[in-house]
């Protein structure tokens, strides 16, 4: 299995679409806790929509609530974005805050080899996990790849 992550902020829904096709993504991960963005520039990731196109293009969609950062662990990034000015879509990293409470609430209780399993019944070969934020380094996806290559030795390429 090959892993990859993406998000949409500063795409277009060809761009994000064209991504996955070239990178012949068959398994879509959804680690978002809610599965809608607001207003019309990104609607094209909302759930319904999502999966539908997804479906269109013969790409499986999961959606894995248990790698979603709860509202406690969010709240915590709003806060460091804020004492940094900075807005969610233009951040760079995670704040240290976030990335140890996301690990220690999340990452160290998800059952990993379970999820694994899952993919493989699926006859997942080039999996993506998807959330909004553009920067990879700036989002709890990046928290996921570092697991699945640590512990299972998966390098994981950000598209």
């Amino acid at each position: 299995m090959n892993f990859y992550t993406i998000g949409v902020y500063n795409s277009n829904e060809k761009e994000f679409f064209d991504k996955l096709i070239t990178n012949k993504i068959d398994v879509f991960c959804d680690i978002r806790q809610r599965r809608g963005v607001r207003g019309s520039k990104y609607s094209f990731v909302n759930s319904n929509k999502l999966q539908s196109k997804l479906q269109d293009s013969g790409i499986k969609y999961f959606h894995f609530l248990g790698l979603a950062p709860n509202k406690e662990i969010r709240e915590l990034q709003k806060l460091a974005d804020l004492n940094n000015h900075e807005l969610k879509r233009d951040r760079k990293t995670l704040g240290q805050v976030f990335i140890k409470e996301y690990k220690n609430q999340v990452v160290n209780h998800f059952n990993f080899v379970e999820f694994l399993e899952e993919l493989k019944k699926a006859n997942a070969n080039n999996i993506v996990l998807f959330c909004v934020e553009e920067s990879y380094k700036a989002c709890h996806r990046s928290l996921v790849a570092e697991k699945l290559n640590s512990e299972f030795g998966f390098n994981v390429k950000n598209i």
